[in-house]
């Protein structure tokens, strides 16, 4: 009897090879294995043939070692469901996904549409100028915690994120909203925890002060030095921003003390200086982590990077990525936000089956209490998935989820990042192809390889300084 043919499975399995050393990315559960040499011998000859038998995996280059010990590898890669019988290769993805519980952790409430800026990327669909912002009212703000705590009962905490246009064109209501919900949290026997991103030009000592005494997490957008703020950060009369923003910032960062402060950098068409701006923000400014949100599709294709610079920007990100090892090993955290972020998704082995939590659990709340998707869809002819009145529309959001997390007849069933990616942003599918379940294709190439890079580092910090996990990625999860 002919012994079966086999196969191995790239849609279960990938190997990244870094610094002298392979690991292999098991792709259903984003475990990490580094291969010795019997295990990098073995996988060699399997990727060097479409097909084989068992036989073939014990011959050639694998003849040196033990059979006894390919044979156990051989096993343990066929549990994994690496090696499979030609014909009958598979790669494992979640089935159908039934949503109908809404677990809510956080809510973004969109307490202005109003900006006293107008930067001229920005992707709110709601955005007016100050004079013809509409404010949330306390009603609607005091609804949504209601709600949050209800659909969060089985949680010890809940998040409440500040958002607009400008969410300090509305404090008072902010300030409502913190007294409201520390009250109902503590009735309730659960934490609470607060946080807003903001332009920066209305805060004040007063306000900085209010913010420290409640623990509010704190992010700038900034987009680093003058000349690159300015290009697209402008006042309503199209001045550039960056002189009154980098001195509320400095304000902010000396007088600040609750928690580490971030900023948030946009990198539209013509931007592409990645190290310059982190070296702006991070070495000069003294920010503790900086984040970088390239555009790649925008209503305006005008501010969407080019496949060019994209590409520059993976670039600088690569080379980013190369100090944050050396400073990794040195026991530092360099404060680049993207990789420490994949650092975090790779040492907690992450497996999603959807690209976020919008939907799951969080939710955005526009000014009239209508339940998005996220803070990006508020003012979008997206339909609405409840209202913080009647509760979530529990058979429309999912209906959207079950449609997300299925994978049947897309590129991403086989994609080696699947569990990483899985599928995109529903807002950058939405403002390029008007529909938030289009998969966005167009950068999968970069995206791949930056989690082959990732993976790289990961092994190299692990290898000269694993106890970088434990004091600043594990920590971070435990006290979040």
């Amino acid at each position: 009897m002919q012994a079966p043919r086999m196969v191995f499975n790239s849609a279960n399995a990938h190997v990244v090879r870094f610094g002298g050393r392979a690991m292999l990315l098991h792709v259903p559960t984003t475990a990490l294995f580094e291969l010795d040499e019997l295990g990098q011998t073995v996988v060699s000859r399997a990727t060097a043939e479409p097909e084989f038998d068992a036989e073939y995996l014990h011959g050639g280059s694998a003849s040196r070692f033990a059979r006894r010990d390919v044979a156990d590898f051989v096993a343990q890669l066929s549990d994994l469901e690496v090696l499979q019988v030609r014909g009958q290769e598979r790669a494992i993805n979640p089935g159908r996904v039934k949503v109908d519980t809404y677990p809510l952790s956080t809510l973004v409430l969109n307490v202005n549409t109003g900006c006293n800026l107008s930067c001229t990327y920005c992707y709110k669909e709601d955005l007016q100028t100050p004079a013809r912002g509409q404010r949330m009212d306390f009603p609607v703000a005091a609804r949504s915690v209601d709600l949050l705590l209800q659909q969060a009962a089985a949680r010890d905490s809940i998040s409440i994120v500040f958002f607009g246009g400008e969410p300090l064109t509305n404090v008072p209501l902010i300030r409502q909203v913190v007294e409201y919900a520390e009250g109902r949290t503590a009735e309730a026997g659960k934490g609470v925890d607060f946080s807003l991103t903001t332009n920066a030009t209305l805060l004040t000592p007063e306000l900085i002060d209010f913010f420290a005494a409640h623990r509010f997490g704190i992010s700038i957008s900034m987009d680093g030095p003058k000349v690159i703020h300015d290009r697209n950060r402008r006042s309503v009369g199209g001045k550039g921003t960056y002189d009154v923003v980098v001195k509320k910032a400095r304000l902010l960062l000396e007088r600040y003390r609750a928690r580490p402060i971030g900023a948030r950098v946009t990198l539209t068409a013509g931007t592409t200086e990645v190290e310059e701006i982190h070296a702006h923000l991070r070495d000069e400014l003294g920010f503790h982590e900086v984040g970088y949100a390239p555009v790649t599709s925008s209503d305006n294709a005008a501010f969407a990077l080019s496949a060019q610079e994209l590409s520059e920007v993976h670039a600088g990100f690569e080379r980013l990525g190369r100090r944050y090892l050396e400073s990794a090993i040195q026991g530092r955290n360099n404060g680049f936000s993207n990789m420490h972020q994949l650092m975090t998704d790779l040492h907690e082995g992450r497996r999603k089956s959807l690209p976020c939590g919008a939907g799951v659990g969080l939710l955005a709340v526009d000014r009239s209490g209508g339940l998005n998707l996220c803070h990006r869809f508020t003012g979008s002819e997206l339909p609405l998935f409840g209202n913080v009145e009647s509760g979530i529309d529990g058979e429309r959001l999912g209906e959207f989820l079950g449609r997300a997390a299925d994978r049947t007849g897309t590129h991403c069933a086989t994609c080696r990042i699947r569990n990483l990616c899985a599928g995109g942003c529903y807002h950058e599918a939405y403002a390029r192809f008007g529909d938030p379940l289009h998969r966005t294709y167009h950068y999968c190439d970069l995206l791949r390889r930056w989690v082959d890079f990732g993976i790289g580092v990961y092994s190299e910090i692990m290898s000269n300084n694993p106890s970088f996990f434990s004091k600043h990625i594990e920590i971070r999860r435990t006290h979040a």
